[in-house]
């Protein structure tokens, strides 16, 4: 077996804290599970199909999840409607529970060719310290439902290992993995992603989009992805060492027509160096013609454990990511907050007019201008349960559509007669800015 390329000692953690976690993992472990014996190099493919949450225990050897090593009597927390795969290097043996929970062992796994991903990767983070330039520049793509999320995580995982500071970049506004659905957003990754934690916890810079879809506002998509990039480049030139750690880019499922004009827009908008390209061999050959030189191009094969899921299934997933940024996982027992807000103090707006032929735009107008134009929303009983971004920007002269966001509030109610907005939030107190962004998405489980 190749080398991984990867430190497998593990982080300093707290020592109480250490105990603690073990004295509960031994109670969790004498519970009734299912235990597996793995052998080196194959993965335990993790279906939790219920309603219920399951617990994933390492009793014996060393593995990982999503390059996330596992610490020995930890317990770790699987949220149900969710998959996962524990892979070994040199064999473990693993409990499940509860035993109901679906899964099952397989040695066909691509994880010696993500690993080698990774290698290649550290090679040119190498170069990029030696030479002082920029560090490796990765777009990973495929179409809907191959795993392109997950081997973001995974080769984002396997650099914090060795020591560095990568940047995530999340293009995919359907999914919403840096922050809720309908943005796009950056942040640097400075610890291993868990399973159980997520990113929810990182600093982050997002913009708000507005749509699950680039296909609803392709210039505003664009207009973002470019500013998105124009941010972090000036943020690198600031910190250079930030720059020598390279860049992870998880993009949308659309691959066809203008989903693939928008791909390639968006690897040149970040100048990208090298594009994964998952399991789409017309798309592969697509991109060796369009960039030839200019870009590697390496066409990767996905998981064997990865489920295609439904429309349904996508958007309860949606549902699941709103509802968590505000109420937190089952665990965190974070309590959102109702409050109201006058309509003087507050300004809404929707970004992007109706879609209209050239003659019926004011003169000199176009129609793309039409998709970045601000528009006046007055408060009605249509927002409930809509979702609206608090800009950062202080005031309209700012660009708005630009201007990133700092957090999310649902509408509750609207009050029309008192002239009164009753929204939710995730924390209390006044709102941090005063101008708020319309969104297409809605969010129903709030409080009654």
């Amino acid at each position: 077996m190749a080398s991984t390329g990867v430190d497998v000692t593990r982080s300093n953690e707290d020592e109480d804290g250490l105990v603690e976690q073990r004295i509960k993992a031994r109670a969790v472990a004498s519970l009734p599970g299912k235990e597996y014996k793995l052998e080196a190099e194959t993965e335990l493919r993790i279906e939790v199909r219920s309603v219920s949450d399951a617990k994933v225990i390492l009793l014996q050897g060393k593995a990982e999840i999503f390059g996330c090593e596992l610490v020995s009597d930890k317990v770790v927390d699987m949220r149900k409607r969710t998959t996962c795969a524990v892979f070994t290097w040199h064999g473990c043996t693993i409990k499940i529970i509860p035993e109901s929970v679906y899964a099952y062992v397989s040695d066909k796994t691509p994880m010696q060719f993500y690993v080698n991903l990774h290698e290649a990767l550290e090679q040119r983070r190498c170069k990029a310290v030696e030479n002082n330039t920029d560090g490796p520049v990765t777009m990973v793509i495929g179409p809907t439902d191959v795993g392109k999320s997950t081997l973001c995580r995974l080769l984002l995982n396997y650099a914090v290992r060795l020591g560095r500071l990568p940047t995530f970049i999340d293009l995919d506004v359907g999914q919403g993995i840096v922050s809720i659905p309908g943005t796009i957003g950056a942040l640097h990754i400075n610890r291993t992603i868990t399973v159980s934690d997520g990113l929810d916890d990182y600093p982050s810079l997002v913009f708000h989009y507005g749509s699950n879809t680039p296909s609803t506002n392709v210039k505003l998509y664009m207009t973002l992805v470019s500013r998105l990039a124009d941010s972090l480049r000036k943020y690198w030139a600031n910190l250079p060492s930030r720059c020598h750690n390279g860049c992870i880019i998880n993009t949308c499922g659309w691959i066809t027509d203008v989903g693939y004009k928008i791909i390639v827009d968006a690897a040149e908008t970040f100048k990208v160096d090298q594009i994964i390209v998952l399991d789409n061999e017309r798309l592969y050959n697509d991109l060796m013609i369009h960039f030839g030189s200019n870009a590697e191009i390496v066409l990767a094969p996905k998981s064997g454990g990865v489920i295609e899921r439904a429309q349904s299934t996508r958007a309860n997933a949606r549902a699941l990511r709103i509802k968590t940024y505000f109420y937190g996982d089952d665990n965190s027992g974070y309590t959102p907050h109702v409050y109201e807000l006058a309509f003087s103090d507050i300004q809404i707006f929707k970004v992007g007019g109706p879609n209209l032929p050239t003659s019926c735009l004011p003169l000199g107008m176009k129609p793309e201008d039409a998709a970045l134009k601000l528009i006046n929303v007055v408060p009605e009983k249509s927002l409930i349960h809509r979702i609206l971004a608090v800009s950062a920007a202080l005031s309209t002269d700012e660009d708005i559509v630009q201007t990133a966001v700092i957090g999310f509030v649902c509408v509750y109610d609207v009050d029309v007669n008192r002239k009164i907005l009753k929204v939710l939030s995730p924390s209390p107190g006044a709102l941090p800015r005063h101008i708020l962004i319309l969104s297409d998405l809605s969010f129903y489980d709030i409080p009654s």
